[in-house]
């Protein structure tokens, strides 16, 4: 994690540079990269740390090096690509293929930010400590301020994680459909799925955006417009196909989004239902509430009631 705040603008500096060199807009990197813009933004003006697998994603669309983007090489010689110049590479497996954002890998973290997140969920923010979020990460305090100067960076780094990728993981969703309807009912099928298998993730981002200092909240707000944007967009395209009109399409586009936010509250995965079946009934709830049929049988799982 290079997160000392030295390192982030170093870093931020250099992707800046690099993005620039390959003539990418700040939206089309970002695109590329399946984050935010306000993400890369973050990254570029130093304000978020940036982890090794980020790292490497923005040397691949950026067409560097890690090393460069550290500033561990000032200078690269003929062996290695130059900022803008994009080389042959080959995708992360899985990354690219269809219904990858239907799949949930473990998360891989670091200790001390895996620790902060069970202790937001058992204690909240503010009944967290660094001394003991330390102890839940079996490590010395000390060692813990060398990765994170305070417990706000470690919830920003959890809010970051969970939008980078609900970003990607929506976007993935939309380029599987090909029309408005199917692609209203991916990004819901998305929503849920992430709601439910990362339910820590998802229950931090629900309560405690109140936690967050003006700059991060306003940051992380504009992040999650965004994909509501995105949402908001698709229902469009699809009244429009099923010529239906409403004007309460921005309502109900609000709906089916807190529909799926709310999941952590209750769904449980040693509950009756799995993710994958919650998440096929909220594509179809999305659809009736919208007034658009839908063609696929319902399942039979009972999504609807709470499983403790």
């Amino acid at each position: 994690m290079y997160d000392s705040e030295s390192d982030r603008h170093r870093v931020g500096t250099r992707v800046r540079q690099a993005r620039i060199a390959a003539g990418l807009s700040l939206r089309a990197a970002a695109q590329r990269l399946d984050v935010s813009p306000a993400t890369l933004s973050a990254v570029e003006n130093g304000k978020t740390g940036t982890a090794i697998p980020r790292l490497r994603a923005l040397a691949t669309v950026l067409g560097t090096t890690v090393s460069w983007l550290v500033g561990e090489q000032e200078s690269l010689g003929n062996d290695h690509p130059r900022p803008g110049v994009r080389p042959e590479v080959v995708a992360e497996p899985g990354s690219e293929s269809p219904g990858a954002w239907r799949k949930f890998p473990p998360l891989e973290i670091d200790p001390v930010l895996a620790a902060a997140i069970a202790s937001f969920v058992e204690t909240g923010y503010h009944g967290a400590t660094m001394r003991s979020i330390a102890r839940r990460a079996g490590m010395s305090v000390p060692g813990v301020y060398h990765h994170y100067h305070d417990k706000q960076q470690l919830l920003v780094r959890a809010l970051d994680l969970t939008m980078d990728e609900l970003h990607w993981r929506a976007r993935a969703a939309r380029r599987d459909a090909d029309t408005g309807r199917a692609r209203v009912s991916h990004v819901v099928e998305a929503l849920a799925l992430f709601h439910t298998h990362r339910r820590e993730l998802a229950f931090i981002g629900a309560s405690e955006m109140r936690s967050l200092t003006q700059d991060n909240r306003q940051r992380i707000t504009s992040s999650r417009n965004e994909l509501q944007y995105l949402l908001d967009e698709d229902i469009d395209t699809a009244l429009n196909e099923a010529n239906l009109t409403t004007a309460q399409a921005r309502v109900a586009g609000r709906a089916i989004a807190t529909m799926c936010t709310s999941l952590p509250q209750w769904f449980r995965l040693e509950g009756p239902a799995t993710p994958e079946q919650i998440a096929v009934e909220y594509a179809g709830f999305a659809l009736g509430l919208l007034g658009i049929r839908e063609d696929r049988p319902a399942t039979s799982c009972p999504a609807g009631t709470p499983t403790g």
